[in-house]
């Protein structure tokens, strides 16, 4: 039996965007430094690099719940990915609207804006290398973002 096929760069990549809402959503932070251990975070603050920093930048921003997860759901739209098969990177630009609710906070749109992701290929896997958040849309984040 031979070994399965890589995934094509395009879904790898798009896998990737995917598991970063998963993880946010899910609350799990040190997953989001593994997931961005090899990339610059670049957001509403400085560049911040590796798992650690990444690690203890969203457990300092993002308010956790009584049921462990910041109670929001990101969901990423309008995915356009760009790969340079030769130099082994790749680009991609996304929508990112972030939707939450609580028991006393009926569900709505808190944020929306845009990732501009850049990822190289790495022992024949796609890393993120940066990540840039621009938020342009902002609603009630008061029990999402500490402030």
């Amino acid at each position: 039996m031979s070994a399965p096929a890589e995934a094509p760069a395009e879904r790898a990549i798009g896998n990737l965007i995917a598991r970063y809402a998963e993880l946010v959503d899910d609350g799990d932070f040190a997953g989001l430094g593994e997931l961005l251990a090899d990339a610059v975070f670049v957001g509403g603050g400085g560049p911040v690099r590796g798992r650690a920093g990444i690690e203890r930048m969203f457990r300092g921003l993002l308010i956790v719940h009584d049921d462990g997860t910041p109670r929001t759901h990101h969901v990423t739209s309008n995915l356009a990915v760009e790969v340079d098969e030769r130099a082994g990177t790749a680009t991609a630009r996304s929508y990112v609207t972030v939707f939450q609710a609580l028991p006393d906070l009926p569900l709505q749109a808190v944020a929306a804006g845009r990732y501009h992701d850049r990822f190289a290929r790495r022992d024949g896997r796609w890393r993120f290398t940066e990540r840039r958040v621009r938020i342009r849309l902002v609603g009630d984040v008061s029990r999402h973002l500490r402030p």
